[in-house]
């Protein structure tokens, strides 16, 4: 596939443009793309491409950058804005702006001489990207979005041409669906064919805590076929998207010496700490799967709530969209899969010290009355994501430190009727305000906690309690 003439990227930094230009010499279509994919920003991310004298052509998104985020940007960072990359270890303690580029490969080649080329990032980082998981590829180039322009239209139909796809044996007997899914790249060396697209996440999403935890101290239990962990709030259970070793799995896998790595069998949020189970074998990672369907897996959780709440069966109907914050609704709504939980016990206790909070990392959320919290143990009916903490903040009494769901409740106190599926709800003269509605109401939330809430998984068991098994105490009590 010949050289396609255009571009150089424009990326958007706190409301300053910068720019960034491709090398000529480096054998890739590339695709360049900052992906902030937050929906506190108002303003959609818009696609551009400036044209400039290389052989690659270039597509951006433009985003909104915080302050917080300019700052980041420190003395040391390019010409073109971005930080200067040496390794991804030491893990650096402030946070960097997301950035994912996309490459279309027009020589073949070892995938590493490539992103380096490309993307002008130094060899021990582009291998430190691959070891945390953070480069993927697919066979063929997955289609623009919608607001495309006729040149990035125009580029992705020449290396996508039927003309073009014959000529590649790799995706033979597979539909152009199948050949544009996506796989992680696993070594430096991996073969890319002209045509490949790769994606790169060159800012992963980092977890210092990891490196401040004494994982042998956390380690509850070790079975044959299983290890149950104490998982300390701020950590990932398996990894994210772009960070697969930065994770529980990964540091109790190293903490045991063991030679397999453990497996993730269910996940609980990144600020919420408690027993999580990994498997030590495939075989009983289905094993537990299933166990979970068919609800054998029972799990009690303890939750420190700003408000009190009665004992008793709690339900609510959530949203069907998978993306944060979750809705959920008191009234049943068609196609709202239904959150059910139990409060078994909830008893006064004094609100956390400062210096407790302060050591948790937990968030002063603003909440007026700091006198005295509400320590509830819960047993979990439904197993959905952010069931606990969007259940008890629908019930105004939001989880200490829940920076993402507290500010929502604050708002709608204040101003009752602001929540369109809450108690105070109004009735809407048509779908279009209501639809308004919701998408003010999401932006009252905020951002996801940092490092701890107050939320435990503090009991797990299976088999009718032949496996039983508890977490110490949660951080309040510490």
């Amino acid at each position: 596939m010949g050289s396609v003439a255009v571009a150089m990227a424009s990326m958007l930094f706190a409301g300053g443009c910068r720019s960034f230009a491709v090398p000529a010499a480096a054998s890739a279509l590339r695709i360049s793309r900052v992906a902030l994919r937050n929906h506190h920003n108002k303003h959609a991310p818009s696609w551009c491409c400036r044209s400039a004298h290389n052989s690659y052509t270039a597509f951006a998104t433009e985003s909104e950058f915080s302050a917080t985020d300019a700052k980041n940007l420190t003395a040391t960072s390019s010409s073109d804005s971005f930080p200067k990359y040496d390794r991804l270890l030491p893990c650096p303690l402030h946070k960097t702006p997301p950035r994912v580029e996309h490459l279309v490969v027009s020589e073949g080649g070892p995938v590493l001489e490539h992103i380096c080329k490309a993307l002008e990032l130094p060899p021990l980082y582009v291998t430190d990207l691959i070891q945390f998981g953070a480069v993927y590829y697919a066979l063929v180039c997955p289609q623009p979005p919608p607001g495309a322009t006729e040149e990035q239209i125009r580029v992705f139909k020449e290396v996508t041409d039927p003309s073009v796809l014959r000529q590649r044996a790799s995706i033979q007997g597979k539909t152009v669906r199948e050949a544009q899914k996506t796989f992680r790249v696993t070594h430096v060396d991996q073969f890319v064919e002209p045509g490949t697209y790769l994606r790169v996440h060159v800012h992963p999403k980092r977890f210092p805590r990891c490196y401040e935890i004494d994982w042998r101290s956390r380690i509850i239990a070790v079975a044959e076929s299983y290890v149950v962990l104490d998982k300390p709030a701020g950590t990932s259970v398996g990894g994210t998207t772009d960070n697969i070793e930065e994770s529980c799995a990964t540091f109790a896998t190293r903490a045991l010496r063991m030679t397999a790595p453990l497996m993730t069998t269910h996940q609980i949020d990144n600020c919420t700490e408690g027993c999580v189970v990994l498997a030590r074998t495939k075989e009983y990672c289905s094993v537990f799967h299933g166990k979970i369907r068919e609800k054998k897996v029972k799990k009690l959780y303890l939750a420190l709530a700003s408000s009190p709440l009665p004992t008793g069966i709690i339900t609510h109907y959530m949203r069907p969209i998978n993306m944060a914050p979750r809705l959920i609704s008191e009234d049943f709504i068609k196609g709202w899969p239904i959150c059910q939980l139990e409060i078994q016990e909830c008893r006064k206790i004094p609100w956390p010290t400062t210096a407790i909070q302060d050591k948790y990392c937990v968030e002063d959320c603003g909440w007026p009355s700091q006198d005295f919290a509400y320590e509830c143990k819960i047993n979990l009916l439904t197993g959905r994501t952010h069931q606990i903490r969007a259940q008890f903040a629908a019930c105004r009494a939001p989880l200490i430190g829940d920076s993402m769901y507290m500010p929502a409740v604050i708002a709608d106190m204040s101003n009752p009727g602001l929540n369109p599926f809450g108690k105070y709800k109004r009735d809407f003269s048509s779908e279009s305000e209501k639809e308004t509605a919701v998408v003010n109401w999401i932006a009252q939330h905020g951002k996801e906690p940092s490092v701890a809430i107050g939320l435990q998984a503090c009991q797990i068991s299976w088999d009718d309690d032949e496996h039983f098994y508890k977490a110490g105490s949660p951080w309040w009590r510490c």
